[in-house]
């Protein structure tokens, strides 16, 4: 039955969309409704588009611990969250409400929301006992009336009891009463004289019905037992007493005094006074009879502002069997004192607050109530004048936090907002409450590096990806607004991006090199180094890098004159113009370091006749000491080295052979028609035999590998040739080679000079073809080997 009357009750809506009164919307909605039922759109009340819940952060505050309602942000609808049980909030008070508060912001709007809570018939009548028992005399005449056991419903209205029914019978009926407050009571009545000796127990069915629809109800049962005793019941002397008390009265004050008398006499007229079932058990607690006296004394903790007035209902019941009853009723006002202090409810709009917000920014909403009544309900409320922050008045005890002044989160990032409010008793009863509020930062200051130029000394020839130099920019915002970055902002080095030459690490601001550096390249650079935070817009700042790079000694020097291959060079004298003193041949050479690196010293290593000549040691100059003589041998070897000053001292070594050319024109017209040797020629006619059979031998084995086995006869011929090219070589003490330019030699000479570790290799030159003189030249390194080749064949011709 309890199923059907919430199913019934969820399927009739009682929805009742008020009016925007005060800011106020209201609602109500019958109590059990299930979740996600229908309550009120929002949205077209508050006249809004359902977009703007989301944008403007729409939000449900209450003081409750449970949120029975929500509202969906996509449709702007109220719905019940939770299940509501009105007997749970509000117990048994006629009217019923859930309060709280819609926030909006840009602009801020505090809306009031109340949603009435009907009751539904979801209880049951119930009685104390399942059964109570009923002694009757049986002298009593008809129209008697007897208190039975009232009925308690949870219920309120309609719901609650209506009426009392009692099983039917030819004696007794029942009158019902409605009281003071809208309930129902029942009295049994006597409609026919009772007969102890022909009936001496009744058994009665006494059931209590609800208005609800459908119906509740709820039995006892009455046990009545026939008495013949006692035929005078008490009698008080007022039907209704009337008292008033302090709610602060303390435990023993005396409230009133009830007094019944008896017309009987003796233990008939012995009378004991007691609350009747109607008085609910809170009341019990508050309240103490005295069964003798009929003295009413405080017995709890009185509150006016729980219940300005109670109503008692008092029996007086006589001693003798059967115990006759009389009822009258107690009514005890509560006068108010000033016993609560002032309430304060702080909403935070937020608790966080943005630093660059305009004065007159709402930053909570503060209700101030006081349950006392008259000036001791009226309450002032205020915060201290130094803090940027003011109380603005807006409904009926009610005020909105806001801001008096700007805000800087670098001077002051937290709050403390002591908020006080006092009523106006004698003396007043004050609260305090205070409110925390953080001020957020916002990106407005811009990250700064320590110094605006920075100059960067660094060693040539460094170490790629080692760091060279970081720099540093600091930011007093908070989060990413604080976190910096760095970059290298675009520019052109030598033609080249600056990001080719250097690299940051954009978190700690460590600047490395890409790459080696040349100081003869590149002798500095300049990088712009950007500083951003992480900020909304960001904020940025520029520095400059100036990198000065160092020379090292890391060049040696480089002969340019004369001109030498492989460290060697050729000079040829005429002995005619050589005399002491004489500038034979001048040695130049550069460096390409700068400074004390570069600074070149010449000196002579070795000779053929160390006292033929001399070199100069910082002009280069080699000087004959003498003149040269027919009897000095036709070829000198000077060994020079030339130093650099850096540390360490890096060198470079060159040879100059000296030919001493002495009546050349007689001995070549006096050789010219000498035979030639045939050796060379010898030579390289056994090469040609050789490859002839055994490209003619792999010929006949098979033809498959004839194009693979020509291709290495061509390979090897190539070799052959380049085997010609006019050089000497020599395996010096360390096993490496140098290459020597060869000396004139004739082909009747009885031996090469210095044949021991030698290897000459003849080279035909054109001129040799025009005369009876072949010469052994150096070959220019540069010379391709196929135009050595045609020039040996038109030798042999």
């Amino acid at each position: 039955m309890e199923n059907v009357l919430r199913s019934g009750a969820s399927f009739i809506l009682l929805l009742c969309v008020s009016d925007l009164v005060s800011g106020q919307i209201r609602y109500s909605i019958p109590e059990e409704l299930d979740h996600g039922t229908f309550v009120g759109n929002i949205a077209e009340d508050l006249r809004l588009n359902v977009w703007e819940l989301s944008a403007r952060n729409f939000r449900l505050v209450s003081d409750d611990r449970k949120q029975y309602m929500k509202v969906n942000l996509e449709n702007g609808i109220l719905f019940v969250d939770e299940r509501i049980d009105r007997e749970k909030i509000c117990r048994q008070s006629s009217t019923c409400s859930l309060s709280f508060q819609i926030a909006l912001d840009n602009p801020l709007e505090i809306h009031v929301v109340a949603v009435d809570i009907l009751d539904v018939n979801d209880n049951s009548p119930r009685f104390p006992n399942s059964e109570f028992s009923l002694e009757i005399s049986e002298s009593i005449a008809p129209g008697a009336r007897f208190h039975v056991e009232s009925a308690q419903d949870a219920d309120v209205g309609t719901n609650t009891i209506s009426t009392y029914q009692i099983s039917p019978n030819e004696h007794f009926g029942l009158k019902v009463q409605t009281r003071t407050d809208g309930s129902k009571s029942a009295e049994l009545l006597l409609e026919k004289s009772l007969d102890r000796e022909q009936q001496s127990t009744f058994h009665l069915v006494l059931t209590a019905v609800d208005g609800g629809i459908p119906h509740r109800s709820g039995t006892t049962r009455i046990i009545i037992t026939v008495m013949d005793i006692n035929d005078n019941a008490p009698v008080f002397d007022q039907e209704i007493y009337r008292a008033s008390v302090a709610e602060n009265a303390p435990k023993g004050t005396l409230v009133t005094k009830i007094n019944a008398a008896d017309l009987d006499e003796g233990t008939n007229a012995e009378l004991t006074y007691s609350f009747t079932s109607h008085v609910s058990q809170r009341i019990r607690e508050l309240f103490k009879l005295d069964p003798e006296t009929g003295e009413i004394k405080v017995q709890g903790v009185l509150d006016f502002e729980e219940s300005r007035f109670y109503e008692l209902d008092v029996q007086a019941v006589d001693n003798s069997p059967p115990g006759l009853a009389v009822h009258a009723k107690v009514m005890v006002g509560l006068i108010d004192t000033n016993d609560n202090a002032p309430e304060l409810e702080v909403t935070l709009v937020s608790s966080a607050v943005r630093e660059d917000v305009l004065p007159g920014t709402v930053i909570a909403v503060i209700r101030v109530t006081d349950p006392d009544s008259g000036d001791y309900g009226h309450v002032q409320c205020q915060v201290p004048v130094e803090l940027p922050f003011k109380l603005q008045k807006s409904l009926r005890n009610n005020y909105k936090l806001v801001t008096n002044d700007f805000l800087d989160r670098e001077t002051a990032p937290l709050y403390n907002i002591y908020i006080s409010a006092w009523d106006g008793g004698s003396p007043p009863l004050s609260t305090n409450r205070t409110v925390l509020v953080s001020v957020t930062d916002i990106n407005d200051n811009a990250p700064k590096f320590t110094q605006s130029l920075y100059n960067v000394y660094l060693m040539e020839n460094n170490t790629p990806g080692v760091s060279i130099f970081a720099v540093t920019a600091l930011d007093p915002d908070l989060d990413q607004n604080g976190e910096v970055s760095y970059s290298i902002l675009e520019n052109q080095m030598q033609e080249m991006s600056a990001s080719a030459y250097v690299t940051i690490n954009s978190r700690n601001g460590n600047i490395y090199a890409l790459r080696s550096f040349d100081y003869e390249q590149l002798k500095h650079f300049k990088i712009k180094v950007q500083a951003q935070d992480a900020g909304s817009p960001p904020l940025s700042s520029t520095a400059i890098v100036n990198a000065i790079i160092l020379d090292q000694n890391d060049n040696a020097p480089v002969i340019v004159s004369p001109l030498t291959w492989n460290s060697s060079a050729s000079v040829e004298i005429v002995p005619q113009s050589v005399y002491a003193g004489s500038l034979v041949a001048k040695v130049i050479a550069t460096d390409a370091d700068s400074g004390q690196n570069a600074r070149l010293s010449y000196q002579l290593l070795e000779a053929t006749d160390p006292s033929l000549f001399t070199v100069g040691l910082l002009s280069g100059e080699i000087r004959a000491t003498r003149s040269v003589s027919d009897q000095n041998i036709i070829t000198e070897k000077l060994v020079l080295c030339v130093n650099d000053n850096g540390q360490p001292s890096l060198s470079s070594t060159a040879t100059i052979f000296f030919s001493i050319l002495s009546n050349v024109t007689e001995k070549s017209s006096g050789r010219s028609d000498e035979p030639r040797q045939s050796e060379y020629f010898s030579d390289l006619n056994h090469y040609l035999i050789i490859i002839l059979a055994t490209t003619s031998f792999l010929f006949l084995v098979t033809i498959i590998f004839l194009v693979v086995l020509k291709y290495e006869q061509d390979r090897n011929i190539a070799e052959d040739y380049r085997s010609t090219v006019c050089c000497y070589r020599r395996r010096n003490s360390n096993g490496a080679f140098n290459q020597r330019p060869a000396l004139h030699e004739t082909f009747n000479s009885a031996g090469p000079v210095q044949t021991e570790g030698y290897r000459y290799t003849v080279c035909l030159s054109p001129e040799s073809s025009k005369s009876d003189f072949l010469f052994l030249k150096p070959c220019h390194p540069t010379l391709p080997f196929n135009e050595l080749g045609v020039r040996d064949t038109n030798a042999r011709k």
